[in-house]
Protein backbone atom coordinates (compact mmCIF):
# COMPACT_ATOMS: atom_id res chain seq x y z
CA UNK A 1 0.00 0.00 0.00
CA UNK A 2 1.42 3.67 -0.95
CA UNK A 3 0.80 6.48 1.26
CA UNK A 4 0.82 10.01 -0.48
CA UNK A 5 0.95 13.77 0.14
CA UNK A 6 -1.86 15.57 -2.24
CA UNK A 7 -0.79 18.71 -3.40
CA UNK A 8 -3.03 21.61 -3.30
CA UNK A 9 -2.81 21.92 -7.44
CA UNK A 10 -3.78 18.02 -7.54
CA UNK A 11 -6.43 18.88 -5.05
CA UNK A 12 -7.83 21.31 -7.38
CA UNK A 13 -7.87 19.09 -10.41
CA UNK A 14 -10.49 16.60 -8.30
CA UNK A 15 -12.40 19.36 -7.39
CA UNK A 16 -12.82 20.72 -11.38
CA UNK A 17 -13.17 16.49 -11.85
CA UNK A 18 -10.56 16.84 -14.66
CA UNK A 19 -8.52 13.96 -16.34
CA UNK A 20 -5.74 14.61 -13.54
CA UNK A 21 -8.50 14.52 -10.66
CA UNK A 22 -9.94 11.60 -12.17
CA UNK A 23 -6.68 9.73 -11.28
CA UNK A 24 -6.86 11.14 -7.67
CA UNK A 25 -9.93 10.16 -7.27
CA UNK A 26 -9.00 6.36 -8.12
CA UNK A 27 -6.93 7.01 -5.56
CA UNK A 28 -9.30 8.27 -3.20
CA UNK A 29 -11.70 5.06 -3.71
CA UNK A 30 -8.33 2.83 -3.02
CA UNK A 31 -7.18 1.40 -0.17
CA UNK A 32 -4.21 4.19 -0.39
CA UNK A 33 -3.56 6.71 2.74
CA UNK A 34 -3.65 10.19 1.81
CA UNK A 35 -2.23 12.95 3.74
CA UNK A 36 -2.34 16.75 3.98
CA UNK A 37 -0.29 19.60 5.76
CA UNK A 38 -2.87 22.09 6.77
CA UNK A 39 -1.04 24.59 4.73
CA UNK A 40 -2.20 22.97 1.91
CA UNK A 41 -5.93 23.30 3.28
CA UNK A 42 -4.96 27.22 3.54
CA UNK A 43 -3.99 27.11 -0.17
CA UNK A 44 -6.96 25.32 -1.61
CA UNK A 45 -9.26 27.70 0.69
CA UNK A 46 -7.96 30.89 -0.73
CA UNK A 47 -8.48 29.18 -4.67
CA UNK A 48 -11.59 28.10 -4.18
CA UNK A 49 -12.71 31.81 -2.47
CA UNK A 50 -10.94 33.35 -5.54
CA UNK A 51 -12.47 31.55 -8.09
CA UNK A 52 -16.22 31.93 -5.99
CA UNK A 53 -16.04 27.90 -5.92
CA UNK A 54 -18.14 25.81 -2.50
CA UNK A 55 -15.25 26.89 0.01
CA UNK A 56 -17.13 24.24 2.41
CA UNK A 57 -17.22 21.30 0.13
CA UNK A 58 -13.27 21.85 -0.85
CA UNK A 59 -13.15 22.05 3.51
CA UNK A 60 -14.70 18.94 4.00
CA UNK A 61 -13.87 17.12 0.91
CA UNK A 62 -10.15 17.36 2.21
CA UNK A 63 -11.10 17.16 5.73
CA UNK A 64 -12.77 13.61 4.78
CA UNK A 65 -10.61 12.42 2.28
CA UNK A 66 -7.25 12.85 4.07
CA UNK A 67 -5.44 12.72 7.60
CA UNK A 68 -3.46 16.06 8.56
CA UNK A 69 -0.01 15.66 9.19
CA UNK A 70 1.57 17.75 12.04
CA UNK A 71 4.80 20.07 10.68
CA UNK A 72 7.74 19.36 13.66
CA UNK A 73 10.20 22.34 14.05
CA UNK A 74 12.66 20.05 12.23
CA UNK A 75 10.39 19.88 9.46
CA UNK A 76 9.83 23.64 9.04
CA UNK A 77 13.70 24.12 9.22
CA UNK A 78 14.22 21.64 6.78
CA UNK A 79 11.98 23.08 4.47
CA UNK A 80 13.03 26.79 5.31
CA UNK A 81 16.45 25.73 4.00
CA UNK A 82 15.45 24.18 1.18
CA UNK A 83 13.13 26.75 0.27
CA UNK A 84 16.27 29.21 0.39
CA UNK A 85 18.44 27.26 -1.71
CA UNK A 86 15.66 26.48 -4.67
CA UNK A 87 14.91 30.29 -4.31
CA UNK A 88 18.34 31.09 -6.00
CA UNK A 89 17.28 29.73 -9.60
CA UNK A 90 13.36 29.67 -9.03
CA UNK A 91 11.83 32.40 -8.25
CA UNK A 92 8.46 31.56 -8.14
CA UNK A 93 9.35 28.12 -5.45
CA UNK A 94 6.87 28.65 -2.68
CA UNK A 95 7.47 27.79 0.92
CA UNK A 96 4.38 25.53 1.17
CA UNK A 97 6.29 23.58 -2.34
CA UNK A 98 9.34 23.47 0.27
CA UNK A 99 7.45 22.19 3.47
CA UNK A 100 5.57 19.55 1.38
CA UNK A 101 8.41 18.13 -0.07
CA UNK A 102 10.10 17.93 3.49
CA UNK A 103 7.03 16.17 5.13
CA UNK A 104 6.96 13.67 2.49
CA UNK A 105 10.65 12.85 2.71
CA UNK A 106 10.19 12.57 6.82
CA UNK A 107 7.05 10.70 6.49
CA UNK A 108 8.43 8.95 3.67
CA UNK A 109 5.30 9.73 1.26
CA UNK A 110 4.66 10.11 -2.50
CA UNK A 111 3.48 13.30 -3.30
CA UNK A 112 0.65 14.01 -5.85
CA UNK A 113 1.10 16.84 -7.98
CA UNK A 114 0.33 18.57 -11.88
CA UNK A 115 3.22 21.13 -10.75
CA UNK A 116 6.44 20.12 -12.76
CA UNK A 117 8.51 22.06 -10.61
CA UNK A 118 7.91 18.95 -8.15
CA UNK A 119 9.80 16.93 -11.33
CA UNK A 120 13.51 16.59 -9.69
CA UNK A 121 12.09 15.03 -6.69
CA UNK A 122 11.83 11.05 -6.49
CA UNK A 123 8.79 11.39 -4.14
CA UNK A 124 6.81 13.34 -6.30
CA UNK A 125 4.63 12.01 -8.74
CA UNK A 126 3.14 14.41 -12.04
CA UNK A 127 -0.56 13.28 -12.80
Amino acid sequence: MNSYIIDTSAWIEYLEGSESGEKINNILKSNEQTYIIPVILSELISKVKRSNGDVELAYHTLIKNSKILDITPRIAKEAGLLHAKIRLTLSNFSLTDATIICSAKTFKLKILTTDSHFNKYKEAIII
